[in-house]
């Protein structure tokens, strides 16, 4: 029996009767949300500041999924400036200009024996105006990645282009309008950052898209709540082993053009968050997406986050991504207890049996999508364990750690129903920011998993990488 990576995506049979989830999950999940609106309600001494403060320090590259909080919000702006240009106008002295290195080495042994081996150096240049008569400006980012050792019989790290070759490209290039403080209008290429659609930046270079949006926000007073909104259309993506922007449906398997149609909300609550937001893309799919996230202060130095997810996703219209008709969804809950600078994680995910989940414009931002595999298989349900820690407690500073194990079980194959294989991973992440001397600015990373697929034959496969990146500000 052949083995893969679960990362594919997977449909239903033509005219497949969906079976929902056991009902003790839904039952479990609805029960453990309404827990935490409960606690949300009566624990005083909100614990959103501890618990930023006490998380290891957050991957800037992995697959970490990106969660509603972060949705809608613009690039944070970098207060420093060039000496030079303090006299200037506005839109040269509050000029931004980076470069950022990376080099990655990536080497995976796949379930049926062959073997994906890479290592390259590139990284980006971005450039980002200040504002012209406070309501207008310009940004661009040219990636690249390039190879160093890439054996030409094991190709797919997707560090490089198919066929291991290195490449060039303008990813972001856009005009951003700002209507008024906290509302902008984005034109052309630039960064989604949404749970379904994302930057994705896991190997050399990120997702990027081409589209027009816009992005706002009301700010609450006096514990009032912040609502962050945005809409916008979407008509072509560049994938991050990639140098070419193509249709977001064919992306997704379909032989057919057609944007995607994206708009959401985000409140924010003193200790809560809820968050929903939709891609809709004409004759291919919809996919719906909802999350709501409590902190609770349990002590002065201990603070508790659960979370709950929801996805739906459909064909719409012709059915032109297979031909026919389906549909599906997945849930999940999560909770993180911080104390000091250690996290300890908890989740669990189910899915429906109507489909594999997809994910074709972003990483799957399902709580136990890990490393190699995301857990989003038809009729899947998966746990997590998870430990981390901030090494800079005991006077490592910039080091962190963390380990986790997921489990998978119950999955089935879409088209018969027949159950597949069970599969766990064990990840191992090794991360150092230096804070200070010459080599402030770098980042290094080391990463390991290891999966197994057990059922009618085992199989296994270890997944090996090592990431070093170096942020330099020019301007």
């Amino acid at each position: 029996m052949t083995r893969h990576n679960d990362k594919a995506r997977g449909l239903c049979r033509p005219g497949a009767r969906r079976i929902a989830a056991f009902p003790g999950k839904v039952i479990l999940l609805t029960l453990t949300g309404l827990m935490a609106l409960v606690l949300c309600g009566n624990t005083s001494a909100p614990a959103q500041e501890a618990a930023a403060t006490d998380e290891p320090r957050s991957p800037r590259l992995g697959e970490d999924v990106t969660p509603m909080d972060k949705s809608f919000l613009g690039k944070p702006a970098r207060p420093w400036s060039h000496p030079s240009l303090k006299d200037a106008p506005p839109f040269f002295r509050d000029t931004k200009l980076d470069l950022d290195l990376r080099t990655y080495y990536a080497y995976t042994d796949n379930f049926d024996g062959t073997k994906n081996e890479a290592w390259t150096l590139g990284g980006s240049l971005s450039y980002r105006s200040g504002w012209f008569l406070d309501h207008a400006g310009i940004g661009a980012t040219l990636y690249t990645s390039q190879a160093l050792y890439a054996p030409d019989d094991r190709d797919g790290t997707l560090l490089l282009k198919p066929g291991q070759e290195g490449y060039t490209v303008v990813g972001e290039l856009y005009g951003t309008v700002k209507i008024r403080d906290e509302y902008f209008i984005n034109i052309y290429r630039h960064e989604v950052n949404t749970p379904y659609m994302n930057k994705n930046d896991s190997r050399m270079t990120p997702n990027t898209f081409e589209g027009y949006g816009f992005t706002g926000a009301m700010r609450g007073k006096d514990g009032s709540p912040t609502f962050n909104y945005g809409a916008g259309y979407i008509d072509k993506i560049k994938l991050r082993d990639s140098d070419t922007f193509i249709s977001p449906s064919v992306a997704a398997g379909a032989s057919v053009s057609r944007g995607v149609l994206v708009g959401g909300v985000n409140a924010s609550f003193t200790r809560l968050t809820i968050g929903a937001i939709d891609y809709y893309s004409e004759d291919i799919i919809n996919i719906g997406y909802g999350e709501a996230k409590c902190t609770i202060a349990l002590t002065d130095r201990t603070s508790l986050i659960v979370a709950v997810q929801f996805t739906d996703q459909r064909s719409v219209g012709e059915n032109l991504l297979t031909g026919y008709g389906f549909n599906t969804n997945a849930s999940g809950v999560k909770s993180e207890l911080s104390s000091g600078g250690s996290i300890f994680t908890l989740a669990y995910t189910t899915n429906s049996r109507g489909a594999d989940l997809q994910n074709p414009w972003s990483s799957y931002p399902g709580y136990t999508s890990v490393q190699v595999q995301s857990f989003n298989r038809a009729g899947e349900d998966a746990f997590m364990v998870k430990g981390s820690y901030d090494f800079s407690r005991v006077g490592l500073a910039g080091a962190a750690a963390f380990a986790l194990w997921v489990h998978g079980w119950g999955a089935v194959d879409p088209l018969t129903r027949n159950a597949v294989y069970q599969q766990d991973e064990y990840d191992v992440d090794l991360q150092w920011v230096p804070q200070r001397g010459t080599v402030k600015g770098l980042w290094f990373r080391l990463r390991y998993a290891h999966v197994e697929q057990g059922g009618v034959s085992d199989a296994a496969t270890n997944d090996f990488r090592v990431i070093v990146n170096y942020d330099l500000s020019i301007l």
